[in-house]
Protein backbone atom coordinates (compact mmCIF):
# COMPACT_ATOMS: atom_id res chain seq x y z
CA UNK A 1 0.00 0.00 0.00
CA UNK A 2 1.55 3.54 -1.15
CA UNK A 3 1.86 5.47 1.77
CA UNK A 4 2.72 8.94 2.26
CA UNK A 5 2.77 11.19 5.47
CA UNK A 6 3.25 14.76 6.23
CA UNK A 7 4.17 16.79 9.36
CA UNK A 8 3.18 20.14 9.00
CA UNK A 9 4.54 22.46 11.67
CA UNK A 10 7.38 24.19 13.58
CA UNK A 11 10.94 22.83 12.02
CA UNK A 12 9.07 21.24 9.10
CA UNK A 13 11.26 21.36 5.98
CA UNK A 14 7.96 21.24 3.88
CA UNK A 15 7.08 24.51 5.37
CA UNK A 16 4.32 26.80 3.93
CA UNK A 17 3.33 29.91 4.16
CA UNK A 18 1.78 30.28 8.02
CA UNK A 19 2.26 27.42 9.77
CA UNK A 20 5.11 28.69 11.71
CA UNK A 21 4.89 29.89 15.39
CA UNK A 22 6.11 33.08 15.11
CA UNK A 23 6.30 35.98 17.35
CA UNK A 24 6.71 39.51 15.65
CA UNK A 25 8.80 42.11 17.35
CA UNK A 26 7.22 43.78 20.38
CA UNK A 27 9.25 46.84 21.13
CA UNK A 28 6.20 49.37 20.14
CA UNK A 29 3.44 47.05 22.67
CA UNK A 30 6.59 46.82 25.47
CA UNK A 31 7.04 50.65 25.62
CA UNK A 32 3.11 51.14 25.14
CA UNK A 33 2.63 48.56 28.24
CA UNK A 34 5.45 50.62 30.07
CA UNK A 35 3.69 53.80 29.37
CA UNK A 36 0.86 52.84 30.98
CA UNK A 37 2.13 50.74 33.62
CA UNK A 38 4.03 54.21 35.49
CA UNK A 39 1.11 56.18 34.73
CA UNK A 40 -1.31 53.70 36.74
CA UNK A 41 1.47 52.81 39.19
CA UNK A 42 2.05 57.05 39.73
CA UNK A 43 -1.60 57.81 40.30
CA UNK A 44 -2.20 54.59 42.58
CA UNK A 45 0.16 55.69 45.33
CA UNK A 46 -1.04 59.01 44.84
CA UNK A 47 -4.74 57.87 45.66
CA UNK A 48 -4.13 55.59 48.38
CA UNK A 49 -2.56 58.67 50.52
CA UNK A 50 -5.90 60.57 49.82
CA UNK A 51 -8.19 57.97 50.51
CA UNK A 52 -6.46 57.47 53.88
CA UNK A 53 -6.58 60.92 54.40
CA UNK A 54 -10.44 61.50 53.45
CA UNK A 55 -10.90 58.06 55.04
CA UNK A 56 -13.33 56.78 51.74
CA UNK A 57 -13.05 52.74 51.12
CA UNK A 58 -14.36 53.94 47.18
CA UNK A 59 -10.85 55.50 46.78
CA UNK A 60 -9.01 52.86 48.24
CA UNK A 61 -11.19 50.24 46.33
CA UNK A 62 -10.46 52.07 43.32
CA UNK A 63 -6.80 52.44 44.29
CA UNK A 64 -6.74 48.30 44.79
CA UNK A 65 -8.58 47.46 41.57
CA UNK A 66 -5.69 49.44 39.89
CA UNK A 67 -3.29 47.73 41.51
CA UNK A 68 -4.38 44.52 39.52
CA UNK A 69 -4.54 46.87 36.41
CA UNK A 70 -0.42 47.35 37.56
CA UNK A 71 0.15 43.44 37.92
CA UNK A 72 -1.76 42.29 34.48
CA UNK A 73 0.68 45.26 33.23
CA UNK A 74 3.15 43.67 34.90
CA UNK A 75 2.67 39.90 34.17
CA UNK A 76 2.29 41.13 30.54
CA UNK A 77 5.58 42.24 30.04
CA UNK A 78 7.26 39.34 31.48
CA UNK A 79 5.03 37.44 30.01
CA UNK A 80 6.13 38.91 26.29
CA UNK A 81 9.99 38.68 27.16
CA UNK A 82 9.38 35.07 28.33
CA UNK A 83 7.70 34.62 24.81
CA UNK A 84 10.28 35.63 22.61
CA UNK A 85 12.86 32.72 23.99
CA UNK A 86 12.97 30.43 21.33
CA UNK A 87 11.95 26.35 21.71
CA UNK A 88 14.04 24.69 24.21
CA UNK A 89 15.01 21.41 25.97
CA UNK A 90 11.25 20.17 27.33
CA UNK A 91 9.27 23.49 26.29
CA UNK A 92 8.80 22.52 22.68
CA UNK A 93 6.33 25.88 22.06
CA UNK A 94 8.67 27.73 24.23
CA UNK A 95 7.76 29.60 27.02
CA UNK A 96 4.14 31.39 25.04
CA UNK A 97 1.61 29.97 27.56
CA UNK A 98 3.60 32.29 30.15
CA UNK A 99 0.93 34.82 29.93
CA UNK A 100 -2.06 32.48 30.49
CA UNK A 101 -0.43 31.59 33.82
CA UNK A 102 -0.17 35.32 34.71
CA UNK A 103 -3.68 36.01 33.29
CA UNK A 104 -5.09 33.44 35.84
CA UNK A 105 -2.71 34.99 38.61
CA UNK A 106 -4.78 38.15 37.75
CA UNK A 107 -8.25 36.26 38.05
CA UNK A 108 -7.20 35.17 41.34
CA UNK A 109 -6.18 38.56 42.80
CA UNK A 110 -9.21 40.16 41.73
CA UNK A 111 -11.28 37.76 43.01
CA UNK A 112 -9.21 38.24 46.68
CA UNK A 113 -9.51 41.55 46.31
CA UNK A 114 -12.98 41.94 45.52
CA UNK A 115 -14.10 39.70 48.64
CA UNK A 116 -12.11 42.11 50.96
CA UNK A 117 -13.75 45.11 50.07
CA UNK A 118 -17.37 43.53 49.85
CA UNK A 119 -16.68 42.75 53.22
CA UNK A 120 -15.31 46.38 54.11
CA UNK A 121 -18.05 47.80 52.44
CA UNK A 122 -20.90 45.88 54.17
CA UNK A 123 -19.27 46.91 57.69
CA UNK A 124 -18.75 50.78 56.39
CA UNK A 125 -22.64 50.90 55.75
CA UNK A 126 -23.44 49.46 58.76
CA UNK A 127 -21.03 51.90 60.50
CA UNK A 128 -20.23 54.69 57.87
CA UNK A 129 -17.33 56.76 58.75
CA UNK A 130 -16.49 60.39 58.06
CA UNK A 131 -15.82 60.92 54.23
CA UNK A 132 -13.91 64.15 53.00
CA UNK A 133 -16.07 64.95 49.32
CA UNK A 134 -14.20 67.23 47.93
CA UNK A 135 -11.10 65.13 48.54
CA UNK A 136 -12.74 62.52 46.96
CA UNK A 137 -14.41 63.80 44.41
CA UNK A 138 -11.00 65.62 42.70
CA UNK A 139 -9.39 62.55 43.20
CA UNK A 140 -11.74 60.73 41.51
CA UNK A 141 -11.74 63.01 38.85
CA UNK A 142 -7.94 62.77 37.98
CA UNK A 143 -8.16 59.40 38.04
CA UNK A 144 -10.80 59.12 35.31
CA UNK A 145 -8.56 61.63 33.36
CA UNK A 146 -5.07 58.87 34.14
CA UNK A 147 -7.31 55.77 33.15
CA UNK A 148 -8.33 57.89 29.45
CA UNK A 149 -4.41 58.08 28.90
CA UNK A 150 -3.77 54.52 30.37
CA UNK A 151 -6.22 53.02 28.13
CA UNK A 152 -5.55 55.30 25.11
CA UNK A 153 -2.14 53.76 25.05
CA UNK A 154 -2.95 50.33 25.56
CA UNK A 155 -5.87 50.45 22.87
CA UNK A 156 -2.92 51.16 20.42
CA UNK A 157 -1.30 47.52 21.52
CA UNK A 158 -1.52 44.26 20.09
CA UNK A 159 -5.05 43.36 22.13
CA UNK A 160 -5.27 39.33 20.35
CA UNK A 161 -2.57 38.90 24.31
CA UNK A 162 -5.41 38.04 26.59
CA UNK A 163 -3.01 39.77 29.13
CA UNK A 164 -2.88 42.80 27.50
CA UNK A 165 -7.13 42.57 26.36
CA UNK A 166 -7.30 41.81 29.75
CA UNK A 167 -5.76 45.03 31.07
CA UNK A 168 -7.72 47.00 29.18
CA UNK A 169 -10.44 45.69 30.09
CA UNK A 170 -9.43 46.48 34.04
CA UNK A 171 -8.60 50.09 32.90
CA UNK A 172 -12.19 50.48 31.50
CA UNK A 173 -14.16 49.04 34.06
CA UNK A 174 -11.92 51.43 36.16
CA UNK A 175 -13.31 54.28 34.00
CA UNK A 176 -16.92 53.58 35.03
CA UNK A 177 -15.41 52.62 38.82
CA UNK A 178 -14.01 56.45 38.74
CA UNK A 179 -17.27 57.82 37.58
CA UNK A 180 -18.93 55.96 40.20
CA UNK A 181 -17.23 57.38 43.00
CA UNK A 182 -17.25 60.89 41.63
CA UNK A 183 -20.77 60.17 41.34
CA UNK A 184 -20.76 59.38 45.40
CA UNK A 185 -18.53 62.43 46.52
CA UNK A 186 -21.07 64.62 44.71
CA UNK A 187 -24.12 62.93 46.64
CA UNK A 188 -21.66 63.10 50.23
CA UNK A 189 -21.52 67.03 49.26
CA UNK A 190 -24.64 67.71 48.20
CA UNK A 191 -26.56 65.36 51.55
CA UNK A 192 -24.31 64.51 53.57
CA UNK A 193 -25.18 60.93 52.78
CA UNK A 194 -21.95 58.95 54.38
CA UNK A 195 -23.12 55.21 53.15
CA UNK A 196 -22.80 56.39 49.24
CA UNK A 197 -19.22 55.92 49.42
CA UNK A 198 -19.37 52.14 50.82
CA UNK A 199 -22.22 51.74 47.95
CA UNK A 200 -19.52 52.25 45.22
CA UNK A 201 -17.53 50.83 46.62
CA UNK A 202 -19.65 47.30 46.62
CA UNK A 203 -20.39 48.29 42.50
CA UNK A 204 -16.75 48.23 41.82
CA UNK A 205 -16.48 45.08 43.40
CA UNK A 206 -18.97 43.69 41.15
CA UNK A 207 -17.09 45.08 38.34
CA UNK A 208 -13.97 42.93 39.72
CA UNK A 209 -15.08 39.72 39.91
CA UNK A 210 -16.69 40.17 36.01
CA UNK A 211 -13.59 41.06 35.07
CA UNK A 212 -11.81 38.05 37.18
CA UNK A 213 -14.10 35.32 36.20
CA UNK A 214 -13.67 36.09 32.55
CA UNK A 215 -10.08 36.10 32.22
CA UNK A 216 -10.21 32.96 34.19
CA UNK A 217 -12.78 31.66 31.93
CA UNK A 218 -10.47 32.24 28.85
CA UNK A 219 -7.53 31.43 30.57
CA UNK A 220 -8.39 28.05 32.27
CA UNK A 221 -9.99 26.68 28.74
CA UNK A 222 -6.63 27.48 27.07
CA UNK A 223 -4.90 25.56 29.80
CA UNK A 224 -7.63 22.37 29.38
CA UNK A 225 -6.72 22.62 25.80
CA UNK A 226 -10.40 23.90 24.86
CA UNK A 227 -11.25 24.38 21.05
CA UNK A 228 -10.44 28.16 20.55
CA UNK A 229 -13.88 30.10 21.19
CA UNK A 230 -16.63 30.24 18.14
CA UNK A 231 -14.58 26.72 17.07
CA UNK A 232 -16.80 23.64 16.81
CA UNK A 233 -14.69 20.58 16.24
CA UNK A 234 -16.99 18.60 14.46
CA UNK A 235 -17.59 21.45 11.90
CA UNK A 236 -14.14 21.68 11.04
CA UNK A 237 -13.86 17.42 11.20
CA UNK A 238 -16.82 17.30 8.69
CA UNK A 239 -15.25 20.41 6.60
CA UNK A 240 -12.32 18.69 6.05
CA UNK A 241 -14.31 15.14 5.92
CA UNK A 242 -15.45 16.82 2.60
CA UNK A 243 -12.33 17.45 0.97
CA UNK A 244 -12.10 15.60 -2.25
CA UNK A 245 -10.44 11.99 -1.63
CA UNK A 246 -10.63 12.20 1.79
CA UNK A 247 -12.18 9.09 3.18
CA UNK A 248 -11.90 9.65 6.71
CA UNK A 249 -10.57 11.90 9.61
CA UNK A 250 -9.90 11.03 12.70
CA UNK A 251 -7.63 12.02 15.80
CA UNK A 252 -8.73 15.61 15.41
CA UNK A 253 -7.53 17.96 18.02
CA UNK A 254 -8.00 21.86 18.28
CA UNK A 255 -6.39 23.78 20.97
CA UNK A 256 -4.68 27.09 21.85
CA UNK A 257 -1.27 27.47 22.65
CA UNK A 258 -1.38 30.97 23.46
CA UNK A 259 -3.85 33.99 22.71
CA UNK A 260 -4.46 34.20 19.09
CA UNK A 261 -2.27 30.94 18.47
CA UNK A 262 -5.10 28.30 17.33
CA UNK A 263 -3.42 24.77 16.67
CA UNK A 264 -5.04 21.50 15.08
CA UNK A 265 -3.44 18.20 14.39
CA UNK A 266 -5.57 15.14 12.72
CA UNK A 267 -4.91 11.40 10.85
CA UNK A 268 -6.41 11.89 7.43
CA UNK A 269 -7.06 8.88 5.08
CA UNK A 270 -6.96 9.59 1.53
CA UNK A 271 -8.52 7.57 -1.65
CA UNK A 272 -5.58 5.60 -3.30
CA UNK A 273 -6.10 7.34 -6.59
CA UNK A 274 -5.76 11.01 -4.78
CA UNK A 275 -2.33 12.72 -4.20
CA UNK A 276 -1.45 13.01 -0.32
CA UNK A 277 -0.03 16.16 -0.55
CA UNK A 278 -2.13 18.03 -2.53
CA UNK A 279 -5.43 16.80 -0.61
CA UNK A 280 -2.92 18.46 2.95
CA UNK A 281 -3.06 21.59 1.09
CA UNK A 282 -6.11 21.51 0.53
CA UNK A 283 -7.42 20.49 3.49
CA UNK A 284 -4.78 23.95 4.87
CA UNK A 285 -6.07 26.39 2.62
CA UNK A 286 -10.11 25.30 4.10
CA UNK A 287 -8.80 25.53 8.34
CA UNK A 288 -7.11 28.68 7.11
CA UNK A 289 -10.24 30.36 5.04
CA UNK A 290 -12.91 29.05 7.35
CA UNK A 291 -10.83 28.85 11.02
CA UNK A 292 -7.83 31.16 10.68
CA UNK A 293 -6.21 27.94 12.12
CA UNK A 294 -2.67 28.22 10.08
CA UNK A 295 -0.44 25.70 12.78
CA UNK A 296 -1.33 22.63 11.62
CA UNK A 297 0.30 18.82 12.15
CA UNK A 298 -1.47 16.94 9.87
CA UNK A 299 -0.67 13.05 9.06
CA UNK A 300 -2.00 12.30 5.54
CA UNK A 301 -2.26 8.46 4.44
CA UNK A 302 -3.49 6.42 1.82
CA UNK A 303 -6.63 4.13 2.59
CA UNK A 304 -6.03 0.72 2.16
CA UNK A 305 -8.96 -1.74 1.08
CA UNK A 306 -9.30 -2.59 5.04
CA UNK A 307 -10.60 1.10 5.23
CA UNK A 308 -9.77 1.96 9.22
CA UNK A 309 -12.82 2.09 10.97
CA UNK A 310 -12.95 3.86 14.56
CA UNK A 311 -16.03 3.20 16.82
CA UNK A 312 -17.02 5.19 19.50
CA UNK A 313 -15.44 4.26 22.16
CA UNK A 314 -11.94 4.76 20.30
CA UNK A 315 -11.38 1.35 19.44
CA UNK A 316 -10.33 0.52 16.09
CA UNK A 317 -10.88 -2.18 13.86
CA UNK A 318 -7.29 -1.59 11.45
CA UNK A 319 -3.64 -2.07 12.92
CA UNK A 320 -2.98 1.69 13.11
CA UNK A 321 -4.44 4.45 15.27
CA UNK A 322 -5.78 1.58 17.41
CA UNK A 323 -6.23 4.12 20.36
CA UNK A 324 -7.74 7.03 18.26
CA UNK A 325 -9.46 9.80 20.45
CA UNK A 326 -12.70 11.34 19.85
CA UNK A 327 -15.24 11.14 16.45
CA UNK A 328 -14.57 10.12 13.23
CA UNK A 329 -15.80 12.12 10.45
CA UNK A 330 -16.30 10.70 7.27
CA UNK A 331 -17.73 12.42 3.57
CA UNK A 332 -21.49 13.00 3.95
CA UNK A 333 -23.05 9.81 1.51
Amino acid sequence: MAKYAYIGGMGSGHGHAGTHLHVPPAHADRRLLAAALALIVGYMSGEVAVGLAAHSLALLSDAAHMLTDAAALGLALVAMRLARQPPRGGYTYGLHRAEILSAQANGVTLLVLAGWLAVEATGRLLHPPRVAGAAVLATALVGVAVNLAASALIRRADRTSLNIRGAYRHIVTDLAAFAGTAVAAVVILATGWMRADAVVSLLVAALMVAAAVTLLRDSGRILLEAAPAGVRPAEVGAALAAVAGVREVHDLHVWVITSGRPALSAHVLVAPEHDCHATRRELERVLAGGWAIRHTTLQVDHAGPELLRVDGDGTAGAAHCAQAHGTPYHPAS
